[in-house]
């Protein structure tokens, strides 16, 4: 693995070996055990959209595992508010780290940027396009969570511009889960990704599958995504999950979320057993931990 730019890139063997390996690092994440793995490297984010669970979640598993970090947070304060283009700016960075975490506003940067990087380059976001490290602590959630095989799980919300929707369904479909797909149809998953998929169904209400799934997993509605914000209007609290309506789901159910939530999860499920969505961004810290060990070390 040089890069990693979509989890289109990883085999359904590839995926399971990262989570194998993130559960060994886990106590580590945990600050139970001290490793130096790393230590020496320099790892750079460069973050053009604003982050805290990720681009903090990569800063404490390079540091957990002996390495240090660099950042690059404000175009403003740096060389492209002059001009600079992206391929320049990391053909620079790639000087000065070992690996570059790189989250982007374009659909595709992180992909045209890794032709231009010397060193291991990770895709932290791209525009609506991919999310991999999201995809793969959303994997481990699961799994250490439920279950990945057999799996019955719900994905509502933001489907369209959703990158990490887009990066987990096409991972879920590696472990043959049953998906089912709730959305405003202004919303819905796009044709080109629902068309190579035969484990999806597309469903109005969560009423439907709430007694049978094993994973429910809410997105916000991501107004920053919207050309225009009247189409935002629309749609904005077009769902919310409340304790009313988890009364009628399994016991085991888990909550999951990518973070951050704005009114699609009531604050209310959050003392409940079903919520796991702050132990999912923690889990981003293992996880990313087996991404650079596995870019720099494997």
């Amino acid at each position: 693995m040089r890069h990693l730019i979509s989890i289109e890139d990883l085999k359904k063997s590839d995926i399971e070996y990262i989570l194998d390996l993130s559960e060994k690092f886990l106590p580590v994440a945990e600050g139970k055990i001290v490793r130096k793995d790393l230590e020496g490297k320099l790892l750079a984010n460069l973050f053009f959209e604003p982050s805290t669970r990720t681009r903090m979640s990569f800063e404490v598993a390079m540091k957990r595992l002996g390495g240090e970090v660099i950042n690059m947070t404000a175009q403003e304060a740096s060389s492209v508010a002059k001009g600079e283009t992206l391929a320049d700016t990391i053909k620079v960075v790639s000087k000065y780290a070992d690996v570059i975490v790189l989250r982007h506003p374009l659909e595709g940067a992180a992909r045209f940027a890794s032709e231009h990087s010397e060193v291991p380059l990770i895709n932290a976001g791209d525009g609506a396009g991919q999310h991999p490290t999201q995809t793969l602590l959303d994997l481990y959630t699961i799994r250490k969570e439920s279950k990945l095989e057999n799996l019955k799980i719900a994905l509502m919300g933001d489907l369209k511009y959703s990158r990490t929707v887009h990066s987990l369904i096409k991972a879920l479909a590696l472990f043959k889960a049953k998906i089912f797909l709730i959305s405003p149809p202004s919303l819905a998953l796009p044709e080109e990704i629902l068309e190579n998929l035969d484990t999806c169904v597309e469903i109005t209400s969560l009423d439907e599958v709430i007694g049978e799934i094993d994973v429910l997993y809410v997105t916000r509605i991501q107004k920053e995504r919207f050309p225009d914000e009247e189409e935002y209007l629309k749609v904005a609290g077009s769902y919310k999950i409340d304790c009313e309506i988890l009364k009628k789901a399994k016991d085991n159910l888990v909550v999951m979320h990518p973070l951050p939530r704005v009114d699609e999860i009531d604050v209310s499920v959050d003392k409940t057993p079903y919520a796991k969505y702050f132990q999912q961004a923690f889990y981003g810290v293992p996880v990313r931990m087996a991404i650079l060990y596995e870019l720099l070390r494997g």
